[in-house]
């Protein structure tokens, strides 16, 4: 590939996922939405309404929230990953009617703690002709956390470290952070009983369980106890996780009162879960923007899951395939996974693009594989992915960087890092899962 044109596809891409990003802010997102009739009746027609929120996406949807009904709040807690209250955009003002809580993210923290412990407090407090707005978005889970029985945050990082590391997808984890917990699984709907409650969800997940979004802690539940130790005893981790947290679940199965609550469950009568964004509006806008770029754009799936590694070979195959006669963007999302083997830095979108470097390696035709998380993060890093190109392996070979060991290694971040194709974006402040587009261009050398 020429360097202009490599330069070319690259900036296509980058503006691609970016647009894909832009769809599903928070003002794009709730500029529809009937504000007077969010509940079972008018705003004006409640006494108080309290906002409580979790997740990469609840500080802008709460900016934005507040602007639109900020003479009925009154008060509540937000919990959000450390750093994102510095990085809220410019034309969004942070609430003044709201307490922020900066928490730990993948892993929860003692910000995890209080933010529980703060937003059970505004739900329990909740009456009758009142209304309680729970703003739920990936991240959650980890952001506002609480433990049951004698679960420590120690062993609950513990926990979560070994599922993460045994490549447990998110309904595996969430199913069982929902057994320990006192605020997920529907519970945090049942404490706010009898106030009414209305949940604005941005889901991160494949399929939109809502139910598995932040661990639902306003849906009902059907996951119990009995899967949360076969997950674990699967995993080969039933003997591995802390003592208290496999008590917690024996005294669950011994006790059915312990259990999540269900649909039958009164609690949710008065509870309202709506749906504002989903991984779909994402890849429809990319599409919409790779069409204007000039290219002949295809969403492939909304449900891309499997091994990461796995799914960029696959990927760059399906395109390499194409027969196209113009220039072509494939477009994808989901959430794949990741099997730590080794001791490097990286993610589930930086390894998935350094084994679609591997197998374009050489190719004649112009590619460009990206991939990122919308939330601008991937893995411990501080980037959203990465892009490659059928030049990539050969720049790092100058180099004398071997990418077969970097994937072995799971060192993927670093490897990027080497050949100057980190994709960074800052924190989005939102979450609809990962991105991958590819741009090729015709069998005869056809480019945009």
């Amino acid at each position: 590939m020429k360097p202009s044109n490599r330069n070319r596809h690259v900036d296509d891409a980058r503006a691609i996922f970016n647009a894909a990003v832009r769809a599903v802010q928070a003002d794009s997102l709730l500029e529809s939405v009937e504000w007077d009739d969010i509940g079972s009746k008018h705003i004006n027609s409640y006494d108080r309404v309290y906002i409580v929120g979790m997740g990469k996406a609840a500080l802008a949807i709460a900016a934005v929230l507040e602007t639109k009904i900020g003479r009925k709040v009154a008060g509540g807690f937000i919990a959000i990953p450390e750093g994102y209250l510095a990085s809220l955009p410019g034309h969004l003002r942070s609430p003044s009617r709201l307490q922020i809580i900066e928490a730990g993210h993948p892993l929860p923290n003692e910000g995890s703690l209080r933010a529980a412990e703060r937003i059970l407090d505004v739900a329990r407090s909740a009456k009758e002709g009142e209304l309680l707005v729970v703003l739920v978005s990936g991240g959650g889970s980890s952001l506002c956390a609480d433990f049951a029985g004698d679960v420590t945050l120690d062993d609950a990082r513990e926990m979560y470290q070994l599922l993460l590391q045994s490549g447990a997808d998110i309904y595996a984890v969430n199913t069982i952070r929902k057994h320990i917990s006192s605020i997920s699984g529907g519970r945090l709907a049942a404490a706010a009983e009898p106030a009414d409650v209305v949940a604005l969800i941005v889901s991160d997940v494949v399929g939109n369980d809502l139910s598995v979004v932040a661990s639902g802690p306003t849906i009902a539940d059907s996951s119990t106890f009995s899967d949360a130790q076969k997950i674990l005893e699967e995993r080969q981790l039933w003997d591995r996780i802390p003592a208290s947290v496999r008590h917690v679940i024996e005294r669950g199965l011994a006790t059915p009162l312990d259990e999540t609550p269900t649909s039958d469950s009164g609690a949710f009568n008065r509870v309202t879960n709506r749906l504002l964004a989903t991984n779909d509006d994402a890849l429809e806008a990319a599409a919409s923007e790779a069409a204007k770029r000039g290219y002949e754009a295809e969403i492939l799936t909304n449900g891309m899951t499997g091994e990461a590694r796995e799914v960029g070979r696959y990927l760059i195959e399906t395109a390499l395939e194409r027969k196209n006669s113009r220039p072509l963007c494939l477009i994808s999302g989901g959430e794949t996974t990741v099997t730590i083997r080794g001791t490097g830095k990286g993610g589930r979108n930086l390894e998935m693009a350094l084994s679609a470097s591997l197998r374009m390696h050489g190719e004649n035709r112009e590619v460009v594989f990206l991939s990122g998380g919308t939330d601008g993060i991937d893995g411990m890093t501080d980037a959203a992915g990465a892009w490659a190109t059928p030049d990539t392996i050969a720049a790092a070979k100058k180099r004398g960087l071997d990418a077969r060991d970097y994937l072995a290694n799971n060192d993927s971040y670093t490897f990027f890092l080497h050949v100057d194709s980190l994709f960074k974006t800052g924190h989005t402040h939102t979450n609809v899962m990962d991105v991958q587009v590819i741009l090729i261009n015709g069998p005869d050398g056809t480019s945009s």
